[in-house]
């Protein structure tokens, strides 16, 4: 079966579902590279015309990648919520979107969420302008809880990232003080690991608990090292609040992360099994990016922000705490500058909210790319308005270890005083027992003025 459309007299014919989604989808260097992007505006804007006069129901009927090759996508088929799709199973596309700007409130998405598809809400997404992708996104509402509620109202949660290009325990602590004194670290206090084997995870573990139980923090730590040094780790009877992996949106995907559904499924039941959690045990935390399928030959033909929207049915399947596209973190070669990486951070966001998923974006760039702070504060400051999970706090918004540019402890201030945000109720709660809530950085508050000895 093919799609056809018709602009300025020329008849584009699309053969596949596929073709559909990767010729609609906007200008990234991604699908140029991969050789499926629209080879003109024209052709964009016929694939979008098409695809908006799709029945949603079609989605049902066809996959983009096949059935019997592809274990996500069993996984999508098979556990789709018929009756939860029920209500908008009538509808277009386009339909589908005029819905989700008038009449569809937090509940309806809420109770919808189940029966979307991944290639549903990617194909939604291809035909919203950004203003839709934020009113849309700002409407949803997940709630998560580990040792804090995250994803409230009027709340907006920071990871603290203090990643130290040796994993030095004195370079690691200066960071997390920085942050806490900012108020950064409700969404968890990660650490990206130099180095990933065991012993160094066991090590640091135990010294972010340390730091966490010290100060009886609400909140939860993870080091993210890949999962099967994470259920090393747990073997060997250290603190593990949080599972972390990246995940992509095939098998293929996963497997060149060294991953299954089998295995991520062993490592939350390990996980669930040391109850350290205290609100919840929402404890997966999975972090993606357009563009990682592509890098492994592992896309199908498919665009990239398809495949990444169906990452999301692959976190969803695992009750994760948190979900972080890293958005520009790949590099030019898959959003070449502000504007794609703006265009891309905004539409997984949406498309992580409407599948039910507690998303963070990682406001991010390589140094390679063209793109700058000021690109970065637009898209902080639109996924704050769009209702975003969590956002990164990086010491000066530049890892040393990672070598990229994030969002520093002072933009997550900014977003939060600019917009009327908070911090999770618990953790806020707690900046004010501590004397945070109002002090400036530059004193240093009782008992933490030893943390860095």
């Amino acid at each position: 079966m093919g799609f056809a459309h018709t602009v300025g007299g020329t008849r584009h014919v699309f053969s596949d579902l596929r073709t559909l989604l990767a010729r609609a989808t906007p200008l990234r260097s991604g699908d140029v590279l991969a050789g499926v992007a629209a080879e003109s505006a024209a052709e964009r804007v016929a694939a979008q015309r098409a695809l908006a006069d799709l029945p949603l129901c079609h989605f049902l009927s066809e996959t983009v990648v096949p059935y019997e090759d592809d274990e996500v996508t069993r996984l999508i088929v098979d556990g789709h919520d018929a009756a939860a799709f029920a209500p908008v199973s009538h509808l277009t596309v386009g339909g589908f979107r005029d819905w989700l700007l008038g009449d569809a409130d937090s509940a309806a998405l809420a109770a919808l969420a189940p029966g979307l598809t991944p290639e549903m809400v990617a194909a939604v997404s291809k035909i919203c302008r950004l203003q839709d992708l934020v009113t849309i996104a700002a409407k949803c509402r997940v709630t998560t809880r580990f040792r804090n509620t995250i994803g409230l109202p009027g709340t907006l949660s920071i990871r603290l990232q203090p990643n130290d290009p040796v994993d030095a325990p004195k370079g690691v602590a200066a960071q997390i003080l920085d942050g806490l004194l900012l108020g950064a670290g409700d969404a968890v206090i990660g650490v990206n690991p130099a180095t990933d084997n065991v012993e160094n995870l066991c090590r640091l573990l135990a010294m972010l608990d340390g730091i966490r139980t010290r100060f009886d923090i609400p909140t939860q730590t993870c080091v993210l090292a890949h999962v099967t040094t994470t259920l090393l780790a747990i073997e060997r009877g250290a603190p593990v609040d949080l599972v972390f992996q990246s995940i992509g949106g095939t098998q293929a995907t996963n497997e060149s992360f060294g991953v299954s559904l089998a295995l991520l499924q062993e490592a939350r039941e390990a996980a669930l099994a040391l109850k350290r959690g205290t609100l919840g045990d929402d404890l997966m935390y999975f972090e993606t990016g357009q563009g990682s399928a592509l890098s492994a030959e592992a896309h199908h033909g498919c665009d990239q922000q398809t495949i990444e929207a169906r990452a999301y049915a692959v976190a969803r399947a695992f009750s994760p705490l948190l979900v972080n596209s890293v958005v520009g973190f790949i590099g030019p070669e898959y959003l070449f500058d502000g504007k794609q990486i703006t265009r891309a951070g905004l539409e997984d966001h949406f498309c992580g909210k409407l599948l039910g998923l507690p998303m963070g974006v990682d406001v991010c760039y390589t140094n390679h790319a063209e793109a700058d702070q000021d690109d970065m504060d637009a898209l902080l400051t639109l996924l704050g308005v769009a209702g975003v999970t969590y956002v990164m706090g990086v010491a000066g918004a530049d890892d040393v270890m990672l070598a990229y540019q994030s969002t520093s402890f002072h933009d997550g201030l900014y977003a939060r005083a600019a917009l009327g945000k908070r911090p999770a109720p618990e953790f806020a709660a707690w900046l004010g027992r501590m004397g945070l809530a109002e002090r400036t950085p530059d004193a240093l508050p009782a008992p933490m003025t030893d943390l860095l000895r």
